[in-house]
């Protein structure tokens, strides 16, 4: 998948738009998001669908396994969210803000409205923010994402962390995939005694190989006469579209215009 996503960063049909623009438009909706109503979060999130599948070209297949990654941490957090639980005896205290509930002894669990209108309010900005996030994942190359932050003036020392961390999510995503493989290959997961042994196997393999790759990347940098910055050449030129940027400041500014009555007719 990690592949996949870089694969497609550099192939989309937005790839030629200024790296900043699609940062900034990104950035904005992200700031929008925090403070919409749910129902205009939908609009945004059915919006950058249509950047990033309709424009960008990126495959709905892959777009929606993506969004289906927090949708289920959204899903194993909804029990924490939704759930309460009080003494039974002091009931009426709590009464208005229950929805459901049930009585264990001297212990009252009860889905509260509150928790509801939390667990809505969580899932309209997980869904708006991970699509502001894969919109700049899928369109823009993590290289251009790196630049462009030194341009606009983070410390080179985060950039080049962020850097390093990126490539060893590909090295680890590699290193457990051949290693879970070499030992399927062994029939080491036939049952539950071989499975342990295997998955041992594989954590302290797994250590060995990494450190090797660490080693190896030092000396390559090293090698290539580090100083203490990652520099990355680059001499793509960009082509800033007007069309799609009349569509980003019009979309933008509804969606600001929509928030400000939202929240003027609500107080």
């Amino acid at each position: 998948m990690h592949h996949q996503i870089d694969a497609l960063a550099y192939r989309n049909r937005l790839r030629y738009l200024p790296p900043a623009h699609k940062v900034s438009f990104a950035v904005v909706l992200m700031g929008l998001g925090y403070l919409m109503p749910l129902p205009a979060q939908g609009l945004t999130v059915a919006w950058l669908a249509r950047w990033t599948i309709g424009y960008a070209g990126i495959p709905a297949g892959v777009y929606l396994r993506l969004q289906a990654i927090p949708l289920g941490f959204w899903l194993m957090s909804l029990p924490a969210l939704l759930l309460s639980w009080a003494p039974a005896a002091h009931r009426l205290t709590y009464q208005s803000d229950i929805w459901q509930g049930l009585g264990l002894g001297p212990v009252y669990v009860y889905v509260s409205w509150q928790g509801i209108a939390q667990a809505s309010q969580v899932f309209g900005r997980m869904l708006v923010m991970t699509a502001c996030l894969y919109f700049i994942l899928l369109t823009t190359p993590f290289v251009e994402i790196i630049r462009l932050l030194r341009q606009w003036g983070c410390p080179s020392l985060i950039t080049d962390l962020l850097s390093l961390i990126y490539r060893f999510i590909f090295v680890l995503a590699a290193t457990v995939t051949e290693l879970l493989t070499a030992q399927e290959a062994r029939l080491g997961y036939r049952t539950w005694r071989t499975t342990l042994r295997s998955l041992g196997l594989v954590v302290s393999q797994l250590l060995q190989r990494l450190l090797a790759h660490y080693r190896q990347t030092a000396l390559g940098l090293a090698a290539r006469g580090f100083t203490g910055e990652i520099r990355v050449w680059s001499a793509r030129r960009y082509q800033p579209d007007h069309r799609y940027t009349w569509e980003a400041i019009g979309g933008c500014m509804l969606l600001l215009l929509f928030t400000g009555w939202y929240h003027a007719h609500r107080t």
